[in-house]
């Protein structure tokens, strides 16, 4: 898999000289490991698809700050446009974005762009940040912290298939932005004594699926600079439930939902773990039009989720899906 290694010979030359520079050390070995089919038998599945994209000249425009992240080229012509679309599919399902790829409209299953809404009015200026986005899936949301101003971005996600989503991106936009995608967890990520690299970091749809809610907030808070910003988004419980929901087996169909708490019992989580000027910024009722089935992700999606005579519950039983947004400093 050393055509993947390739990628990342741009994030290596910007972490020389910073205090991130020990990253490199550490991550070649964990990202070999993550390449090698023993951890991901679909990789190859995926690899024509990529290698047919790479193949594609860069773009001549990009945009990261519309609700589709786009690219495009006056040269397009409309055969080359369909096998683009051919490939594209190849890398389906697509759950995270929108994004507008030489003319090739990708309509995810989550409308990404409706939470950045929701995020974005609240954060402290983006400008010149380096920020941190763990759980990043496709990429979406790195590309629209780019198009904030951000000066350096570092995805993280162990999926290798948003990893090639993210790679279909980044080869359009190419090497100029500073955003790369490692497929990690939060937990392989090196500590550096000291180093606090980053001003904001972000994780978004994570903390439920979590075993160890609070080791999750501990580790975000390791990678945080004194003062920086935690941008936290998660489901959450109506504070009518109680203080907190264990799922039983299920969760909206999802099996790997440990926790769902209330607001306040999420603050004083996040407070116990040492975190600062902690609040809510939005409360917000998912809806089947921000999640559904599309052309790029034809399976069962929120609708099918929920119960069809209460859609105010989950087939479980369960609240519907509310998600908060909460900031906190460190």
């Amino acid at each position: 898999m050393k055509h993947y290694f390739e990628h990342y010979e741009p994030l290596w030359e910007e972490l020389t000289g910073s205090r991130l520079e020990e990253w490199k050390d550490v991550l070649s070995p964990l990202l070999e490991e993550a390449f090698t089919p023993e951890n991901n038998g679909n990789l190859p599945r995926w690899q024509p698809a990529l290698e047919a994209i790479f193949k594609l000249p860069k773009s001549d425009t990009y945009t990261l700050n519309a609700s589709a992240i786009a690219v495009h080229s006056d040269s397009t012509s409309e055969s080359a446009r369909e096998q683009l679309k051919t490939h594209l599919k190849g890398l389906m399902p697509w759950r995270k974005g929108p994004f507008d790829i030489e003319g090739v409209f990708i309509d995810t299953e989550w409308h990404s762009d409706w939470k950045w809404d929701r995020v974005q009015p609240h954060l402290s200026s983006l400008e010149g940040k380096k920020v941190l986005d763990i759980g990043c899936g496709s990429g979406y949301h790195i590309w629209r912290m780019m198009g904030e101003g951000a000066c350096f971005a570092v995805g993280v996600d162990p999926s290798l298939l948003f990893m090639s989503q993210f790679l279909v991106m980044k080869h359009f936009i190419g090497d100029s932005v500073p955003a790369y995608f490692l497929p990690l967890t939060l937990e392989q990520l090196p500590v550096i004594n000291k180093a606090e690299e980053f001003d904001t970091v972000f994780s978004m749809g994570v903390l439920y699926h979590r075993r160890s809610p609070i080791d999750h907030l501990l580790d975000l808070r390791k990678h945080m600079k004194p003062g920086g910003e935690l941008v936290l988004e998660t489901l959450v419980v109506p504070e009518t439930y109680g203080q907190l929901l264990v799922p039983a087996d299920r969760y909206a169909q999802m099996n790997n939902v440990w926790f769902l708490p209330s607001v306040p019992e999420l603050i004083r989580w996040m407070e116990k773990c040492g975190y600062k000027n902690v609040r809510c910024v939005d409360l917000d009722q998912t809806s089947i039009e921000e999640q559904r089935a599309t052309e790029w992700m034809d399976w069962k999606s929120l609708e099918d989720f929920l119960d069809p005579n209460d859609p105010s519950r989950t087939i479980e039983g369960y609240p519907a899906p509310l998600r908060a947004v909460v900031l906190a400093n460190k």
